[in-house]
């Protein structure tokens, strides 16, 4: 009997345990290639479990810091978190420190971090943005985070595959975004728990890096460890530009005969601006649905929509227009070298020129740290990838979730609304 085929992930964490093959369900330990923690999850939390075993870092060149979180500091206690993770690093020997440069998702491939084939975790929820990048990267907690640290190694539970193939050319108006927002009303919430999804099809093979990476991040709300991408010349082009090394990208795909969990077929041509409602991303629709919902806060910021791509997506949408009147639009851009970009392109000044108040690089108002929270009983349309009840502010407030389209949309109105009619000559308000 002739063996089915490998995928992807099976072929990388084979590697990465030092054997021929791999199959879903098995237990493996495996050699970590990278490991990557933030400000707020990563020294503070691990640094006492390490001293309590009397141990150093197996190799600090296979380790990136970034902070994120607690960026700027807005009090005593962020502060004191920040000059911990600084001296720590220093202690330790960590070279790839990445201070205040933006948020950890971004920065990681931003810096030429990530190559195809690489097995990594990540000391966050979302670190699954690096399988846009043909890694298994997926996140962690402390105590696992601690012995990666101190052994190099950490064990994994071989995962299925999910195939989530979209084909068709995007409307204008709609992205990645729209795209993930749909797959979280299709499959809901946890609806690839503890597996892996793998997205293909034409639509993927068009999207540029960066939005490739918004449907890896939101890979995590679907309960996926990680959401795979075969790389390409795109994502090679990207890698190199970033001054990292690709390495052989095609030694890292998955065979045509592999078994595969599931396949789900979208078309993406027939999908409209999505929006989803408090208090889960799963409360997704067309954008119909909510449309004329006062809005007190437009946000575009967080590693899921406040990239250059998203930016500019905001941009097309402003030009000419003004914010509302009674509406705020805060604008965090995912990193520093994104807001260099978007000045240097005319994108930061469009949006500027429309009333967006410029916000430091950071997880900020996604994640309730420092500026941008809600107060009681507001409502937000949010670029961010989560809108769980308290997450942005106080618990009565309503965050609602949308694309950088829509999200701009809706601050020139004031309520919700549908971007496509700003995008078509003429239109606007």
């Amino acid at each position: 009997m002739t063996a089915m085929g490998a995928t992807l992930v099976e072929k990388i964490i084979a590697r990465a345990a030092g054997v021929d093959r791999v199959t879903p369900g098995d237990i493996v330990t495996c050699r970590v290639d990278l490991a990557m923690m933030h400000d707020s999850g990563g020294p503070r939390r691990v640094q006492p479990l390490l001293e309590r075993l009397g141990r150093g870092i197996w190799d600090p060149e296979r380790v990136v810091v970034i902070s994120d979180h607690y960026v700027p500091a807005v009090d005593a206690e962020s502060a004191a978190i920040l000059d911990g993770t600084r001296k720590w690093v220093a202690r330790h020997g960590v070279r790839h420190f990445h201070d205040m440069q933006g948020i950890c998702h971004v920065v990681l491939p931003e810096r030429g971090h990530l190559r195809p084939g690489m097995f990594v975790v990540g000391g966050d929820s979302h670190s699954p943005t690096g399988g846009a990048f043909g890694c298994f990267m997926f996140g962690i907690g402390a105590t696992d985070m601690a012995g990666v640290l101190i052994t190099g190694e950490t064990w994994v539970t071989v995962p299925d595959t999910i195939r989530l193939d979209w084909d068709g050319a995007l409307p204008a108006g709609v992205c990645a975004k729209d795209m993930m927002l749909h797959l979280c009303a299709r499959l809901g919430m946890g609806g690839a728990a503890q597996q892996v999804v793998q997205y293909g099809g034409n639509t993927v093979d068009a999207l540029p890096m960066q939005e490739r990476m918004t449907l890896s991040n939101m890979a995590a709300e679907l309960g996926a460890q990680c959401g795979l991408i075969e790389a390409d010349e795109t994502t090679v082009d990207y890698i190199r530009s970033a001054g990292g090394d690709p390495g052989d990208p095609v030694a890292w795909r998955g065979d045509d005969d592999a078994a595969v969990m599931a396949r789900h077929r979208f078309d993406a041509s027939t999908l409209a601006p999505q929006v989803a409602a408090p208090h889960s991303p799963a409360n997704a629709g067309d954008v119909a649905v909510h449309e004329g919902t006062p809005v007190h806060q437009a946000y575009i910021g967080a590693c899921t929509g406040a990239k250059l791509e998203d930016l500019r997506m905001a941009a097309a949408v402003l030009s000419g227009q003004r914010v509302a009147k009674g509406t705020r639009l805060l604008l965090a851009p995912a990193s520093t070298r994104t807001t260099l970009a978007a000045a240097q392109d005319g994108t930061l000044a469009t949006l500027i020129e429309a009333g967006a108040i410029l916000m430091p690089s950071g997880c900020g108002a996604c994640a309730g740290y420092g500026a941008g929270v809600l107060t009681e009983d507001e409502v937000c349309i949010s670029s961010t990838a989560r809108n769980f009840r308290g997450r942005m502010g106080a618990a009565s407030s309503q965050v609602f979730l949308a694309s950088p389209y829509t999200v701009a949309a809706s601050a020139v109105t004031g309520r919700i609304t549908d971007p496509r009619g700003f995008l078509e000559p003429g239109a606007g308000v």
